[in-house]
């Protein structure tokens, strides 16, 4: 039911989104290179994807710096900056959702270099579900950019709190996962989207 849910949703998203697509697209190419950005990141029992992105930084900006971004960083270009505030640039992985790599809701996909650094316990855990747009700790970390902008070094920060954080939150919803519960996390997301959300202090 959950593969049909995500099919029909991502289906009608990406065919209701068109208009936003074409707008985005032309930004981006405008401001020279390619519209989307692709990067590998660890799927559904540690198999490895391509995800899709708006492109909102520069060329080969993860071939020339830490693979977190805080909101300083120079690599984002100036629409990339409006893009990843209003979480416009996730919009693409409605493809991945559409093509079976990613859920809807699920565990945040992670680079490889990062998910070598898990815990076994929490590999066999979360890893035994397909990764997803959003979750507990997207819905928390709504702006993770702004977290990291405040440590000194945002790649430490990242790796030594907030990654041990979403951890835990992506272990919970495995363990919390349901039908129902995806639907309050769509909707919970929908409303930090429009800022309407607040962040839910109880998930620590």
């Amino acid at each position: 039911m959950k593969r049909c849910f995500d099919f029909v949703l991502s289906l009608m998203g990406l065919i209701a989104l068109v208009p936003v697509f074409i707008v985005v697209a032309w930004a981006v190419k405008k401001d020279g290179g390619p519209v989307f950005f692709q990067q590998q990141r660890v799927g559904k029992y540690g198999i490895l994807f391509n995800i899709y992105k708006f492109r909102s930084m520069v060329i080969d900006a993860d071939k020339t710096g830490a693979k977190v971004t805080a909101s300083h960083d120079p690599r984002i270009t100036r629409i990339g900056s409006l893009l990843r505030k209003t979480k416009i640039d996730e919009l693409p992985q409605l493809f991945n959702v559409l093509t079976g790599d990613i859920s809807l809701v699920g565990p945040r996909p992670e680079v490889p270099c990062y998910v070598s650094k898990w815990p076994d316990t929490c590999k066999e855990t979360i890893l035994s579900v397909k990764p997803g747009i959003t979750d507990y700790a997207t819905l928390y970390y709504n702006d993770e950019q702004a977290v990291l902008a405040k440590a000194e070094d945002p790649e430490k920060a990242y790796l030594n709190e907030v990654m041990p954080h979403k951890l835990r939150m992506y272990e919970q919803y495995v363990n919390d996962q349901s039908f129902w519960l995806d639907i309050r996390i769509i909707l919970a997301t929908l409303l930090k989207m429009v800022g309407l959300g607040r962040k839910d202090s109880r998930r620590r």
